[in-house]
């Protein structure tokens, strides 16, 4: 049993081994790290941190504490305590239950995949048993990591390495990780990952036809099928099939016989309308399905609720009405539950909505018409529900409603679906709808913020998504006022500038009713893509952004792994790239795009033409295989394999696609040992051990 329990801990600490999460900088509470305002006076680092001073000054007391008399084992002590303020050390720290006492340290004898690198250089780990397996410590870190252990109890007062393993294998298999070029592990420095070389972005995009309509918004169906939900601005959803590409199908949906129609609750305007639809993660078992949108309290009288000017916000409704023109809060921004008309045994079989609402999750009434974003989607690892919110509108958010933590306008929200509280704690805790507040939501670090908020400073975010492969990237494009619209890599508590910034720019706002915030009492999360307005060519003079996906079908394999976004009034389309891989480094091209010749639907409006006539673009949408679809106002385009349109794409097999378009990635080479881990984990549950 001795030796089940030693594996048993080994196999907690290979949970942290690179490639098990993403490895884009982010601090070990899940916020983004930030620019130091002063040195720090213990920890050698600079630049982008995760420690304040207060943190530093904390390591520094802990080292000095620990009284280590050997100077070399001293210093590599002093650089492990430090590395928590490395801007990776959410990677290096943090395990799947909970944080680790000790970075994950680089180590040249494990691999979990054919890239490891075997050079000796790398091999820190080694170098610390070498040096500190016979120096006394107090309080070690290493003696720490096994104290809670099942069946291991250690006295930390005082302790050797050498008294706790047995070997340098033994420590290493504890407390090493791979030193690989896709691996994030500490090797006594700050991390830095390498570049990979010039990345050449894909030559084009190759689009196919598959529907006339419009709509503004996408689901795939969460039974895994090859269904998905297609909601228009009026407020109608409907079920569609989608065709086998190359098919010569159309998308195949009655467009007499809606899955849901709530148009007569729904205020249609340019900005305003249905705004998003999300399925519950157990949408086949419970039949649960959320829809955001806007009403007007003239025309409709479940059109209720609280205005998102007053007084806890410092915002006097007499005053916004001189701005707004109309009344304040004559619009509102609603999510609504739903579910679906079936037996409890074929829930996810059903072909239509119960338009009668199960519960109103949230109500907020909004300054103005315009910029209230309003998607809605699931968070792949947490099963929490997110709600994008724009500023309410105006020029320059003039009540600085962004930036002010009480307000919950140009925030992104994050919201538990699955425990309604009562009716008298709804009142108690001041909640804006029938849900919960997730325990680790930033207000449990920031007593500041509205507890609702996940992130703030955003002008108008239209459009959000998880990368399928790395659920931690949750990357949004934020709306931009005169001069730039960007893309933000989105973190906990992260607050990403706007009305003090407006992308990398300083921004000056024309009017101040509501106050002014100082750029020198935030520490603002600068876009990692974006566009400039005077970079567009197109006649009508505006821009705005719409936000895609981290492409991973394998249609097009020259793609694969580019964020997708583009512009609604251009008809430009980008890819991204982040180069190193996991670093939060990207840059990203515009990319030509053309209509495949033999696309279900004419694609252009000119004979010859291969440019397709999109019109505006609204929304991207993803199905359940990962492919990639245009929602615009001339129709429904998905993106399609680049032979087809006489692209060149190496790694496409123009004869054979069905098994040519291998996605340049490494997931399926560690498959087995993700296997390992799901194996590992279930026995651990039944014997009741935890990490």
């Amino acid at each position: 049993m001795g030796s089940l329990l030693y594996f048993l801990f080994l196999f907690c600490q290979l949970l942290l081994l690179p490639g098990l999460s993403s490895s884009h900088p982010l601090c070990t509470n899940s916020s983004a790290p930030f620019t130091l305002k002063a040195p720090l006076t213990f920890c050698p680092y600079n630049g982008s941190v995760c420690c304040d001073s207060a943190k530093d000054s904390q390591l520094q007391k802990q080292f000095q504490s620990m009284n280590i008399s050997d100077p070399a084992c001293a210093s590599m002590m002093k650089s492990l305590l430090c590395a928590k303020c490395d801007q990776f050390s959410a990677q290096l720290f943090k395990i799947e239950s909970g944080s680790r006492s000790v970075p994950v340290l680089c180590n040249s004898t494990i691999s979990v995949d054919s890239t490891q690198s075997n050079s000796a250089a790398n091999d820190f780990c080694g170098n610390v048993w070498d040096t500190c397996q016979k120096v006394s410590m107090l309080g070690s870190p290493f003696a720490t990591a096994l104290q809670g252990s099942a069946g291991v109890h250690v006295n930390t007062s005082s302790s050797k390495l050498i008294d706790l393993w047995q070997s340098k294998s033994d420590f290493c298999h504890a407390f090493g990780g791979p030193s690989a070029k896709d691996s994030v592990c500490f090797n006594g420095e700050p991390v830095s990952l390498n570049n990979t070389g010039t990345i050449h972005p894909p030559n084009g995009l190759c689009l196919e036809k598959i529907g006339n309509e419009s709509y503004i918004d996408m689901a795939a169906h969460p039974d895994g099928s090859n269904r998905v939900f297609l909601a228009d601005q009026k407020g109608r959803i409907w079920l569609a099939t989608v065709p086998e590409a190359g098919s010569g199908g159309t998308l195949g949906l009655d467009e007499l016989s809606p899955f849901l129609d709530i148009s007569d609750q729904v205020h249609l305007d340019t900005q305003l309308g249905l705004m998003g639809i999300s399925f519950h993660p157990n949408f086949v078992n419970n039949g649960r399905f959320f829809v955001s949108f806007n009403c007007d309290k003239a025309q409709w009288g479940g059109c209720s609720g609280r205005c998102s000017c007053n007084s806890d916000v410092k915002c006097d409704p007499s005053v916004l009405a001189s701005f707004a023109g109309d009344a304040p809060c004559q619009y509102y921004s609603i999510i609504s539950e739903f579910t679906v008309n079936g037996t409890t045994s074929q829930l996810s079989l059903a072909t239509r909505g119960n338009p009668s609402e199960v519960r109103r999750i949230f109500t907020m009434g909004l300054p103005f018409a315009a910029h209230h974003g309003g998607q809605i989607i699931f968070g792949p690892s947490d099963g929490y529900l997110y709600l994008m919110m724009g500023d309410g509108g105006g020029v320059g958010d003039p009540f600085n409603f962004s930036q002010n933590k009480k307000s919950l306008l140009g925030k992104i929200m994050r919201f538990d679906v699955d425990n309604i509280p009562s009716e008298n704690d709804i009142i108690d805790l001041n909640l804006w709808g029938n849900y919960s507040i997730p325990k680790d939501n930033p207000a449990s670090e920031d007593k500041e913020l509205q507890p609702e908020i996940w992130a703030l400073g955003l002008r108008n975010p239209w459009r959000c998504s998880f990368d399928a492969e790395r659920p931690s990237y949750f990357i949004c494009a934020d709306d931009g006022q005169d001069k730039y619209e960007e893309v933000d890599v989105i973190t906990k508590g992260g607050n990403y500038g706007w009305r003090v910034y407006e992308g990398p720019y300083t921004f000056n706002p024309p009017q101040s009713p509501g106050g002014n915030t100082s750029a020198k009492s935030i520490n603002p999360i600068f876009p990692v893509m974006g566009y400039d307005h005077s970079a567009l060519n197109n006649t009508v003079g505006s821009a705005a952004i719409i936000g895609g996906y981290y492409y991973r079908s394998l249609t097009d394999p020259c793609t694969y792994g580019r964020y997708i976004y583009a512009d609604l009034y251009a008809g430009a389309i980008w890819a991204g790239t982040e180069n190193p891989e996991n670093s939060g480094n990207f840059s990203s091209s515009q990319i030509p795009f053309s209509c495949a010749h033999d696309s279900p639907i004419q694609c252009t409006s000119t004979e010859g033409s291969h440019i397709p006539t999109l019109g505006y673009i609204f929304s991207f949408g993803e199905d359940n295989r990962k492919d990639v679809y245009i929602l615009a106002t001339n129709g429904v385009y998905r993106f399609s394999s680049p032979s087809r349109c006489n692209y060149t794409c190496s790694k496409e097999n123009v004869k054979s696609p069905s098994t040519s378009n291998s996605p340049p990635s490494k997931i399926p080479l560690r498959k087995q040992f993700y296997d390992l881990v799901l194996l590992v984990s279930s026995l651990m549950f039944l014997l009741g051990f935890t990490c």
